[in-house]
């Protein structure tokens, strides 16, 4: 008689409406971070807090400047996927900026972090621009340690 491997446990998604201010872009980070730690994901963690980053500041720049945005984190059995929301529709492009441009990298580096990403319009009005992060054979750790 064989065993069967234990399940992992399922988790519900975990969503945040942040403030249309700067310092959100750090909260909106700090919250994926805790949740994944609470979740007792391990790996990757420096790559979804990149992308956190750059989707919340574009959110922030592009975005409805009264609204604030919102981040959403959901996990399956080898993936991690975090949806940015906000209120424009304007649908983000990839730009080609030259060495002189200040700006216009953030989407070419969540591409290159990322393992997918996208945009779906809201039917509610906006915009959402998710993320995901392969994480074969996703691990879990004990409650409370350090990613």
């Amino acid at each position: 008689m064989s065993a069967t491997p234990p399940e992992l446990p399922q988790f519900a998604p975990q969503q945040r409406t942040f403030s249309p201010h700067s310092a959100s872009v750090g909260m909106a980070r700090t919250f994926v971070l805790k949740t994944l730690t609470e979740w007792g994901v391990e790996g990757r963690s420096e790559d979804v807090q990149y992308c956190v980053s750059e989707l919340a500041t574009n959110a922030l720049i592009h975005g409805s400047s009264a609204a604030g945005f919102s981040v959403q984190l959901n996990i399956g059995d080898d993936l991690i996927r975090i949806e940015v929301g906000d209120l424009s529709a304007e649908v983000p492009q990839t730009a080609t900026p030259d060495c002189e441009s200040d700006g216009g990298r953030g989407l070419l580096l969540v591409a290159s972090f990322a393992d997918m990403w996208g945009v779906e319009p809201d039917p509610r009005g906006g915009k959402t621009v998710w993320t995901e992060f392969k994480v074969a054979g996703l691990q879990r750790v004990p409650s409370g340690a350090a990613l």
